[in-house]
């Protein structure tokens, strides 16, 4: 069982709102994605985090823009962890959804975002499983984890149990708190 956890993507940036790819590639948060970050300080200042919550936070830019801005609202400073970055896409990084879609209308463009993830060039899914497992399995308590929608999807997976399928159904919106306690997910908006 593990500990209960509070996650927070990203919020909107640049790339998302351009419908480009961008997997380990930096890009800024927009006024919205800011406001999506500011939205899920104040969930987070209106639950009962429990005692002794820790914070974590993938190292890339638009992450640490959303933890300066959503995290101050409980006060708490992330740690830095290399293991909750977004899944590495390649030679996909910095292209545009429509583009990749044109050149390959029977492959990638059938195929949602998701499924996009888990097969396209660079990290194997297995690896991106095995990087967020062994984040997961040092937590010593409960903890806010600020990351990006398909690594927070993939860890969503593993502490609920669900296939492939489940995790393609679950949200990846932006400016919520999901919170994983005694095997079951509760989300916040």
């Amino acid at each position: 069982m593990y500990p209960t956890l509070y996650l927070l993507r990203h919020g909107q940036t640049d790339w998302n709102r351009d419908r480009r790819i961008q997997g380990q590639l930096e890009s800024d948060l927009t006024e919205t994605g800011r406001a999506h970050a500011a939205r899920q300080g104040q969930i987070l200042a209106g639950l009962d985090l429990p005692e002794g919550v820790a914070a974590y936070c993938s190292p890339q830019r638009r992450t640490r823009q959303t933890a300066e801005i959503a995290l101050p609202a409980v006060g708490l400073a992330p740690r830095h962890d290399d293991r909750l970055k977004e899944v590495y896409l390649g030679d996909w990084e910095g292209k545009y959804y429509a583009d990749l879609a044109a050149a390959d209308p029977d492959g990638f463009g059938q195929k949602t975002v998701f499924q996009l993830c888990m097969s396209g060039p660079g990290e194997t899914a297995d690896d991106l499983f095995k990087r967020l497992g062994a984040f997961l399995d040092d937590l010593t308590g409960p903890a806010v984890v600020v990351s990006h929608g398909v690594a927070l999807t993939v860890l969503r997976g593993i502490v609920l149990g669900a296939d492939m399928d489940a995790m393609e159904k679950m949200t990846r919106a932006q400016g919520e708190v999901w919170e994983l306690r005694d095997g079951r997910e509760i989300i916040h908006r």
